[in-house]
């Protein structure tokens, strides 16, 4: 039971996330132009959930992909698109915010 709590309260581990990020990966928002405009991971690409399909070509040759957005929940759908299209590399950052402390790592 206390394992439950442990998992709702601690900081989430970004070590593999931050491992990708070194290595050069591919840092996508998935937010709308808007939300980016207020605050994003600087290097980052906007691509909004809505235009990933449209949009798959600048995913082609990245050797690993990061997605995220404002909560996890867009990013997470993101991921499952592209790899619906055959994209294995793909990472699930979370929040905007998860992804850039881990650039400050």
């Amino acid at each position: 039971m206390f394992g439950i709590f442990k998992n709702m309260f601690s900081k989430k581990d970004t070590t593999q996330m931050e491992k990708l990020i070194k290595e050069g990966a591919f840092l996508v928002d998935v937010r709308t132009p808007a939300e980016f405009s207020e605050g994003h991971v600087k290097g980052s690409t906007n691509i909004p959930l809505d235009q990933v399909t449209s949009q798959m070509e600048k995913f082609k040759g990245k050797e690993n992909i990061i997605v995220f957005c404002r909560s996890g929940n867009r990013s997470g759908q993101a991921k499952m698109i592209l790899e619906q299209n055959g994209f294995k590399n793909v990472t699930n950052g979370g929040t905007w915010q998860d992804v850039n402390e881990a650039i400050s790592k």
